[in-house]
């Protein structure tokens, strides 16, 4: 049996750790040949591989990013000489010609759809979730979003000192667009006064009321986590009215709306320097903005993160050998199951308003804006 691995998306904490446990457990268990294909898509479609043999595979467990590199082209719409084209039956005719009996995709939500376009298209493959967001729907968890939590812990960690000093107040911006895991975990742990995630869109007046409150009581400083896709309710207001229209609506009226709702949507860059002004005027304090951006994708994976990589990995490759196909690999419960790709396709594990650590956060009086 003869498997290809890919990684697409964002580059993420642990890929090369369930890369090297895909290809070493197929090797030494099942005698099976492993090819990978470089940048995604990309390279599947411009034939470029890479043999996987044990000696590729040996010393990249603790080594960030992907030794396959990765690229954000989808099958479908991909850029081939300026032009947009789909590219699905040449990508197929490639791992047809390597006679692979299953193509491996490791990749986040968006990979997800890419992936079960192929196997509608007559190709089997098998997913695996990975994403520092943590919002691929139908598993617990996705690997590498414990170290991006750690790293972001960390951050929000360090501007304590800094805000306590100086009185500020330090707004700490970590990824996370359209799901808020990265900053709800990193500003509990990390024990930030403010959290703003796009869950819970906020009001700026009650954010600085509650900054103000803590003044009161002595607490000269406030730390604010904030998701980059946290944003205030009347923007909320504005692109859940256009999702409505775009969803009930065709032709003109529908590309008009989506068209609006991605331009709202662009004007999020830089709200959270927007806010920090906002809030210094309406509370007095001086506020400072500090941007993790791609730093949270980077460095060695966190053991938590290798663990689950490896783990996932390894049954992939039980469950290939069993026959599953156009699946994705899960945890779930702490068990580790295969979820049908067309349950994953499309949806997003968004934090609920129930979730224990809201539930905790609330409890410690921590503001959502709300």
């Amino acid at each position: 049996m003869n498997i290809g691995i890919l990684t697409a998306g964002g580059d993420s904490p642990g890929l090369n750790a369930a890369i090297r446990a895909i290809g070493k457990s197929a090797i030494r268990s099942y005698d099976m040949q492993v090819i990978g294909f470089l940048d995604g898509f990309r390279g599947l479609m411009q034939n470029r591989i890479v043999r996987l043999d044990p000696d590729k595979l040996s010393g990249i467990l603790t080594v960030g990013g992907t030794i396959l590199g990765t690229s954000r082209d989808k099958p479908h719409k991909m850029d081939v000489g300026g032009t947009e084209m789909d590219m699905t039956s040449l990508m197929i005719e490639n791992c047809e010609q390597h006679q692979l009996d299953v193509l491996v995709c490791l990749g986040g939500g968006g990979t997800q759809k890419n992936a079960l376009r192929l196997h509608k298209q007559g190709f089997p493959v098998v997913t695996l979730p990975k994403t520092i967001d943590n919002d691929v729907w139908g598993t617990d968890a996705t690997f590498g979003f414990d170290t991006a939590l750690s790293i972001a812990t960390e951050a929000i960690d360090r501007v304590h000192s800094t805000a306590h000093s100086h009185h500020r107040i330090m707004l700490v911006e970590v990824m996370g667009h359209n799901a808020g895991w990265l900053a709800l975990g990193a500003g509990l742990a990390g024990g930030a006064d403010v959290i703003l995630i796009p869950e819970f869109p906020y009001d700026v007046n009650v954010i600085a009321d509650a900054i103000s409150v803590r003044r009161g009581a002595g607490s000269s400083f406030s730390i604010v986590a904030v998701s980059e896709g946290a944003r205030p309710m009347d923007l909320h207001l504005q692109m859940e009215e256009l999702r409505e229209i775009a969803a009930s609506s065709e032709g003109d009226v529908k590309k008009d709306a989506k068209a609006a709702l991605a331009a709202l949507d662009a004007s999020l860059e830089g709200n959270t320097q927007r806010l920090a002004a906002q809030l210094q005027e309406l509370t007095g304090l001086e506020a400072r903005v500090t941007i993790l951006g791609h730093v949270q994708r980077g460095g060695i994976p966190s053991a938590v993160d290798r663990l689950l990589a490896t783990r996932l990995g390894t049954a992939a490759v039980d469950f290939i050998a069993a026959g599953e196909r156009g699946v994705m690999v899960a945890t779930r419960g702490g068990h580790t199951v295969t979820v049908p790709l067309e349950e994953v396709a499309g949806k997003r594990q968004t934090v609920p308003h129930d979730h224990r650590w809201v539930q905790s956060a609330s409890t410690l009086g921590v503001s959502f804006g709300q």
